[in-house]
């Protein structure tokens, strides 16, 4: 278990939402206050986007919000947080078939039991010849779609229309791999078959819990977390976290799925439902900021090494 944080639940659960700068005061203060399937939901995209956009580049960030101010959609507003939420609410639009063609594009359902990326990630189709990854087989990872766009916003080739929605997707999928329900799964759907209670929460399954209540423990909305993460990711979680590359990550996060969200969980009841113990909630809202952290830093890195120009 991460110890991103340090939280005492038995006080959180009854408490109002306070930022996550009061969660990280020094740690001689050991009483701390909190608030008490998508992936992650709205709020924990737009966490994301905007830790990452304090990572860019200058230039990149100029060019970032140049191509989304270019775009002519209206599923959500152009700004780069209400952006990065755009790859769910197409889906769910199904626009022109969007459900089918890009649904299984949010996620590598790396199984527990007989752990293979490559089986879930379809074996890595390859684009066909000369289709935009926009337009890649519904049958894709989202490893593979993340490195495919971000293969389009480094090509000065690509087309503006294709190279504003490759930005959208890649600002959504480098947020969806670090969910570690969307890269894993334990023949439950990814979470969604498990239902989940815990004391102070309506009861829900297990991937919208991680989706989005361990995301609202964190602050009362995605710019006060966005800027308590920041201010203590250090130089040196910098420099770690942008190693790897996407598959990387989606080990990483399977890895986190397998220990501590499968791992930790509690026998079911007689019903086949599980009770969240306090002791799980805390780790489980530690995991949560961490995973959103990384997925801001690395979703910079992503951005810069696609954008940047000579």
């Amino acid at each position: 278990m991460s110890a991103f944080y340090e939280i005492n639940l038995e006080v959180c659960m009854r408490c109002k939402p306070v930022g996550l700068a009061i969660l990280l005061l020094p740690l001689a203060i050991n009483c701390v206050v909190s608030r008490a399937a998508l992936a992650w939901g709205d709020e924990g995209h737009q966490v994301v986007a905007l830790v990452a956009q304090s990572f860019l580049d200058p230039d990149v960030r100029k060019r970032v919000a140049a191509l989304l101010a270019a775009d002519t959609d209206t599923l959500t507003t152009h700004d780069i947080a209400s952006e990065a939420t755009w790859p769910d609410k197409y889906r769910d639009a199904n626009i022109n078939g969007s459900r089918e063609k890009t649904r299984q594009w949010h996620f590598a359902d790396v199984e527990i039991s007989a752990p293979n990326l490559d089986a879930a990630c379809f074996n890595h189709p390859p684009l066909p010849a000369g289709a935009p990854a926009s337009d890649g087989p519904a049958a894709d990872c989202v490893v593979d779609k993340i490195n495919e766009f971000a293969a389009e916003l480094a090509d000065p080739a690509t087309d503006l229309e294709e190279q504003v929605a490759a930005l959208k997707f890649v600002l959504h999928f480098v947020g969806d791999l670090h969910q570690p329900l969307h890269s894993s799964d334990d023949n439950d759907r990814g979470g969604n078959n498990k239902r989940v209670s815990a004391a102070g929460f309506s009861a829900g399954n297990l991937h919208h819990f991680w989706d989005t209540e361990f995301v609202e423990q964190l602050g009362p909305d995605a710019k006060t977390i966005a800027s308590d993460l920041i201010g203590h990711i250090n130089a040196a979680q910098q420099t770690q976290w942008q190693a790897g590359a996407p598959a990387d990550w989606a080990q990483e996060s399977f890895k986190l799925a397998q220990d501590d969200v499968y791992g930790q969980l509690p026998p079911p009841n007689g019903r086949g439902s599980f009770r969240l113990t306090d002791d799980y909630v805390t780790m489980a809202t530690n995991d949560v900021a961490l995973q959103l952290s990384k997925a801001g830093v690395r979703l910079a890195v992503v951005l810069n090494q696609s954008l940047r120009r000579p």
